[in-house]
């Protein structure tokens, strides 16, 4: 073939750029900028904004609520400030092009992480593919500027230490500790990574078959070494500012957080006639048929880590994007055989130039203008809204819709939001189980209105509770836009 050369030692760099793997990785970049252009509209990434520019301008990390009344300025604990750092640091940079710069590099970072990972599990870089697929596909489910999106990255590069420490160097296993004393600041997933350290620990004690059900025992070494990583990264989780309590926070969260978890969308069960639901099946039907039809083994770690994975998508949305990463690199393995692999020596470096090219011209050319940023923003934020309520100086507490209080945060500072998606930090104030009972007409309307004394409203056109205020005695219309609606409380009757 032309271009072949004999001797892999001879391979130069310009061909180990561009080589076959980072094509490939060019090309999940590609899909990656296709894949988020259009998402700088996520309701959370407002407050996750904000609290960074507070940690970087004030230099003091908050431990209690600073954006709310409704709260009396209850404690919390700042479990993502790492994270809302360098957000923020990308908006000081760049605006909402630096927002999107940071929400394509991370979303790249994930896919092409996973896709190492897939390729070094495997030993076969062309199936690899498949598990990179299968990891941005369940990875459109948080593809969002949320530091969630860093703790799916940390996952990533967690299970490819892991596995280059099991089969290479076990000395791979003391970059584990680092790994996460940085993670514990960015997002309440090192719990669960903590977890799977403990579960890699415990399977390399077993050897067995049981027909294709493998488990292999690892030699003394590795396993000692691993045992060390554990101990040291379970001590690296309490280089935080607050101590236990950040390390506890994702136990406190699942434990006592119950409205949370039951009506939140994203915390909801998976229903199977989603599109992702069905994407879940498809890949457990793939590997159980590959299980039946050719026999292939199946490692006792891998089969804990995809009933690990699936019950947690089954049970919360959101978790189908740890699913994702779990599930992945177990089928790039048993469809490794499928296609031969990859051989560097009948490599095509000048086709995989032009794809390379071909893939940052997408990148350029996909990258949203700004007038398209702004454009995104204004069709899910209340952004006239808030321009009126700014040009009328609209006195009194204001009470605020569910997912608009992020931007109100942002962009309506000096208007305490009376709710907003830090469900948490509402929900063990007691605010959270009030303002649903409220929009679900489950309690007298005037009853919460006349307690936090409320002056005016700002909800969603299509609030539930947008026709009663309507009818409510003492409440007019005063601003309404084809997204939001504003009422006004009567001074005549203010409590």
């Amino acid at each position: 073939m032309a271009g072949e050369i004999k001797d892999p030692a001879r391979i130069g760099v310009l061909r180990r750029i561009f080589s076959f793997p980072v094509m490939l990785c060019g090309m999940l970049t590609a899909l990656s900028m296709l894949t988020v252009r259009g998402r700088l509209n996520d309701p959370d990434m407002w407050w996750n904004l904000k609290t960074g520019e507070v940690i970087y301008k004030t230099h003091t990390i908050p431990t209690t609520d600073l954006f709310s009344y409704t709260t009396n300025h209850c404690s919390l604990v700042p479990h993502e400030w790492l994270a809302q750092v360098l957000i923020y640091a990308a908006y000081h940079w760049g605006g909402y092009s630096g927002l999107m710069l940071w929400l394509f590099i991370f979303t790249s970072l994930v896919v092409i992480a996973g896709y190492v990972l897939c390729a070094l599990y495997s030993g076969n870089a062309k199936t690899a593919l498949v598990g990179a697929l299968v990891v941005w596909f369940f990875s459109t489910s948080g593809d969002a500027v949320r530091p969630q999106l860093i703790g799916c990255l940390c996952l990533t590069l967690e299970l490819l230490l892991i596995h280059l420490g099991s089969t290479r160097s076990p000395r791979w296993f003391l970059w584990l500790p680092p790994l996460f004393a940085v993670w514990v600041n960015c997002h309440g997933t090192f719990f669960f990574g903590i977890f799977l350290l403990a579960l890699f620990l415990f399977c390399s004690f077993f050897e067995f078959r049981m027909g294709s059900l493998v488990a292999s025992r690892w030699d003394v070494r590795r396993r000692r070494m691993l045992a060390l990583a554990l101990l040291i990264s379970a001590a690296a989780l309490f280089v935080n500012p607050v101590g236990l309590d950040q390390v506890l926070y994702p136990v406190r969260f699942l434990v006592h957080l119950p409205l949370n978890l039951n009506l939140t969308e994203e915390w909801k069960p998976l229903q199977f006639t989603a599109l992702r639901g069905m994407g879940l099946l498809v890949v457990l039907g793939l590997v159980f048929l590959i299980e039946v039809i050719r026999r292939s083994d199946l490692y006792w770690h891998e089969l804990l880590l995809i009933a690990i994975g699936t019950e947690m998508a089954l049970n919360h949305r959101r978790m189908l994007f740890v699913f994702g990463i779990l599930a992945a690199p177990v089928l790039a393995r048993l469809i490794a055989d499928l296609w031969d692999r990859y051989d560097a020596r009948r490599d095509m470096p000048a086709a995989n130039a032009v794809m390379l090219a071909i893939a940052a011209a997408i990148v350029v050319a996909a990258f949203p203008k700004r007038a398209f940023l702004v454009e995104q923003v204004s069709q899910t934020s209340p952004v006239k809204a808030v321009e009126f309520i700014k040009a009328h100086r609209l006195p009194g507490n204001m009470l605020n819709s569910y997912g608009d209080g992020g931007y109100l945060i942002w962009a309506l500072s000096e208007h305490p939001v009376f709710i907003d998606g830090r469900g948490d930090v509402f929900e063990l104030a007691g605010v959270f189980g009030e303002f649903v009972q409220w929009m679900t007409l489950q309690s007298d309307p005037n009853l919460l209105l006349n307690k936090y004394n409320i002056g005016f409203c700002l909800l969603e056109q299509q609030s539930p509770m947008t026709p009663v205020l309507k009818l409510l005695p003492g409440w007019k219309l005063i601003y309404s836009d084809g997204q939001s609606v504003i009422f006004e409380r009567s001074a005549l009757i203010r409590p």
